[in-house]
């Protein structure tokens, strides 16, 4: 299971204007640069547990590949959908509550890392993790 593991925020990509464009204020902007993310993913079978540790909050996600379910971003947003994997790619395809927007996560490993990229309204973006 290429994506089991101890995962360590290591850079960001546009990760700003992303986060901007999602309509996260500057304050909370600012601190999600420097939040030190941790993610631990256990994949068995089309089942994931995933556990994110951040400096602001812990929060662990169960989910079955291709079954919907409700999640909330570190910023309150509240999205449901769902993860599918194609090839290598762990592709999540999510729409918000407040404003029926498509938020589309993908997860690749690619050596020793992990590569989570994010499309919004228009907006890329990428945050790279390195194996803990």
């Amino acid at each position: 299971m290429t994506f089991n593991g101890n995962w360590k925020v290591d850079r960001n990509d546009n990760y700003d204007k992303f986060m901007e464009q999602m309509g996260v204020n500057m304050v909370k902007r600012k601190l999600a640069a420097h939040d030190n993310l941790k993610i631990t993913i256990e994949q068995n079978g089309d089942k994931f547990h995933v556990k994110e540790s951040s400096n602001f909050r812990t929060l662990e996600i169960d989910f079955t590949l291709g079954v919907n379910f409700e999640y909330s971003l570190a910023d309150g947003t509240e999205v449901s959908g769902s993860w599918t994997l194609e090839g290598d790619t762990l592709k999540g395809i999510f729409t918000r509550k407040d404003n029926g927007k498509q938020l589309t996560t993908t997860r690749i490993v690619q050596g020793d890392e992990l590569i989570q990229s994010y499309s919004y309204d228009g907006v890329d973006a990428k945050r790279i993790f390195k194996r803990a």
